[in-house]
């Protein structure tokens, strides 16, 4: 009996020796690889809690941030300086940053907050948005094409809609795309010809060789239409909800 024990020991040693272990170190290795690159993302998210209020001047900015945050309609003036508030829905809460449009301040501001931005808030004056076109979409371009932004949500918010002459989401959502690909091929002309390394490593937006849509970038661009003198926020409040 001892001598058949020793010999079903034997060929269960011999069979084990046969076993081929590298698959199953590759699979650890790759589970492995998994678990840390979402634990690294979590934590990046998780560092993540701005939610940015951006545009140019003039658009409504800081009379959606005073409505938001102080539940208030203010006479307002362009700002030089950024507003900073808490933004609290329920039990959560996340800070709201009004960043000035003013061209001399917005860019050093946008620098200062935009690695803790969560959302972007891109707000637009639906009256002014024709005449304003340009302006609108260089500002836009820059933000999205921004390495630090690609993992934002966006959303472009339609203000002013009180008024008569204010154009709906859809035309300027029509309006951007056919700018924001001028927009694009002016800035890749100059690339080029500049030729710097670290100029060239600025991200394109879109598809090459097709028109520009924002379908096509790697943030989730939605359109919502509001008025921050009618009170009319409460798209805008859902978004905000859905990530905190």
């Amino acid at each position: 009996m001892d001598k058949l024990n020793q010999n079903a020991r034997e060929k269960k040693e011999i069979k084990l020796d046969n076993i081929d272990v590298t698959p199953i170190l590759a699979a650890l290795i790759v589970g492995f690889i998994a678990v840390a690159l979402f634990v690294i993302f979590r934590r990046r998210s998780a560092t993540r809690h701005d939610f940015l209020l951006t545009g140019l001047t003039e658009a409504g900015k800081s009379a959606i941030f005073m409505q938001l945050v102080h539940n208030k309609f203010p006479d307002t003036f362009t700002s030089m300086k950024e507003n900073v508030g808490e933004y609290r829905s329920g039990h959560v809460s996340g800070r709201l940053v009004d960043i000035p449009g003013h061209y001399r301040v917005r860019d050093k501001c946008f620098e200062r907050y935009k690695h803790n931005a969560k959302g972007i808030i891109f707000v637009v004056d639906s009256v002014t948005i024709q005449k304003d076109i340009r302006d609108v979409a260089d500002t836009l371009y820059t933000i999205l094409a921004d390495s630090a932004t690609q993992p934002c949500s966006v959303l472009i918010l339609c203000n002013k809609q009180d008024l008569t002459t204010a154009k709906s989401s859809q035309v300027i959502k029509s309006l951007l795309e056919k700018e924001l690909n001028t927009v694009r091929d002016t800035r890749s002309r100059k690339l080029q010809s500049v030729g710097d390394d670290e100029l060239n490593k600025s991200i394109t937006l879109g598809k090459v060789g097709r028109d520009f849509e924002f379908s096509h970038i790697s943030q989730n661009v939605q359109f919502f239409e509001s008025s921050a003198k009618e009170k009319q926020l409460n798209d805008l409040r859902d978004w905000i909800d859905r990530m905190l």
